[in-house]
């Protein structure tokens, strides 16, 4: 009995690796760009139109096997065809100069300057490219697909309704548009590389010159040069926290897990003789993160990949949300403040809100999974003074930083400002 029973589990063990294998096996590739299908772009001239009809990718289409390891995710949505502006860059808002490449690990950007207005910009790859994620041990077995194939589980235009959502209850963004940017001139060096794509058209997290609504503007920076700037300013500079918490409420609203150090910018106001700075989000690639199938579910286990929370109906895990970025901003702050955001946001994101902010999506879109998110939206705004309580005791549980911030790793910043912004030494 008991041999019947191993050779039993031992084949139950084979077949499993081997549907993986063949989960994997769709294609070879790691990367793929986007597929435009109203005009051949070998030969087209671009100028004589002004958009095209473009799928994201075509590289997550999947067989009922690989849905069931890998999940059905988004995959609908990335193979469905959408018509998108196409750009020129040197009309752009009056003409772009391409700075330099941008340093993403998944992501392609260019940085931009305006010729005209000054504003740095950025353009940012809706394809992902996570070549550089995959272990060795991973290309060893021959699964890298598992890694590309992941993701699927983000929405490829999750960042545009983020904005609008942002826009009505008062956050700042990065004001992304969605475009086609064809091979052209101004791309130089690039032009193979960036030119027919799709990208994400935003404003940086750091310029020299304003572009957000608020007044009296005097710095966009990120985190690092927000520091830098606290040993200069001292206690004339502070962060406005009540705002940072209205902007990780809303996080969790829209089940973005991703908010390291890096994701944020700041705008620092002037305000007679002291300064407050008003942090700006960027980078919504894992809003609404959808993880389905035994690989991703898993690997999104609190037990596996804390920080890795899928976007359910509910918060199974807030410590895998609460990032050291929140302890070195938020550590101590009144839990006053965290519930009069968390009812400005429930009161702010009505029913008729979320609803209507699916409009930003093209109907063939916001058909596929729409309602289901703002469900999920609702459910979680409706739990969200608890959430906000949870947050903020974990926050205290964790205390001050014993090491640096990710993402900042400059020693005098270090040596002074280690453990939180307001522990200055």
């Amino acid at each position: 009995m008991l041999k019947r029973i191993l050779i039993g589990i031992a084949l139950i063990i084979i077949i499993f690796f081997g549907l993986l294998y063949w989960s994997t096996r769709n294609t070879e590739d790691v990367f793929s760009k986007s597929v435009v299908y109203n005009v051949d772009t070998k030969t087209v001239d671009f100028k004589n139109y002004d958009s095209v009809e473009i799928v994201p990718s075509k590289f997550y289409d999947a067989n009922a096997i690989k849905e069931l390891f890998q999940g059905e995710q988004y995959r609908d949505v990335w193979s469905t065809k959408i018509k998108v502006p196409i750009v020129f860059l040197d009309t752009l808002k009056g003409g772009m100069q391409v700075v330099e490449k941008g340093g993403g690990k998944q992501t392609h950007s260019l940085e931009l300057l305006g010729v005209k207005d000054s504003v740095s910009y950025t353009i940012r790859s809706v394809n992902k490219d996570p070549q550089a994620l995959v272990p060795e041990f991973v290309k060893t077995l021959g699964l890298e697909n598992l890694i590309e194939d992941g993701i699927s589980a983000q929405h490829p235009y999750a960042a545009l309704l983020v904005a609008e959502l942002s826009d009505k209850v008062e956050l700042l963004h990065t004001k992304p548009q969605l475009i086609f940017v064809p091979k052209q001139e101004v791309l130089g060096e690039f032009n193979a590389e960036y030119g027919n794509r799709l990208f994400y058209f935003e404003c940086e997290t750091k310029s020299d010159k304003n572009w957000t609504h608020l007044n009296n503007v005097t710095h966009i920076i990120d985190t690092e040069d927000l520091q830098e700037l606290k040993l200069e300013l001292k206690d004339r500079l502070k962060i406005d926290k009540n705002n940072l918490i209205r902007h990780r409420l809303f996080d969790l609203i829209i089940g973005d897990w991703d908010r390291h150090t890096k994701q944020w910018g700041w705008a620092v106001q002037k305000k007679d003789s002291t300064y407050s700075a008003v942090a700006i989000a960027s980078d919504r690639d894992n809003a609404f993160f959808n993880t389905e199938g035994l690989i991703p579910s898993v690997l999104s286990h609190k037990n596996v990949v804390e920080e890795l929370r899928p976007f359910r109906e509910d918060i199974d895990y807030m410590e895998g949300l609460v990032y050291p970025f929140d302890q070195y901003f938020l550590l101590n702050t009144p839990e006053a403040d965290f519930i009069a955001e968390a009812k400005y946001l429930q009161n702010t994101l009505t029913d008729d809100v979320l609803n209507k902010a699916l409009n930003v999506w093209p109907k063939q879109i916001s058909d596929l999974d729409g309602d289901a998110i703002i469900n999920k939206m609702k459910e979680r705004r409706d739990d969200l003074v608890e959430y906000a309580k949870a947050f903020k005791i974990i926050i205290d549980d964790r205390g001050k930083l014993s090491e640096q911030l990710k993402g900042t790793d400059k020693e005098e910043v270090a040596k002074h400002l280690l453990e939180c912004f307001e522990c200055l030494k």
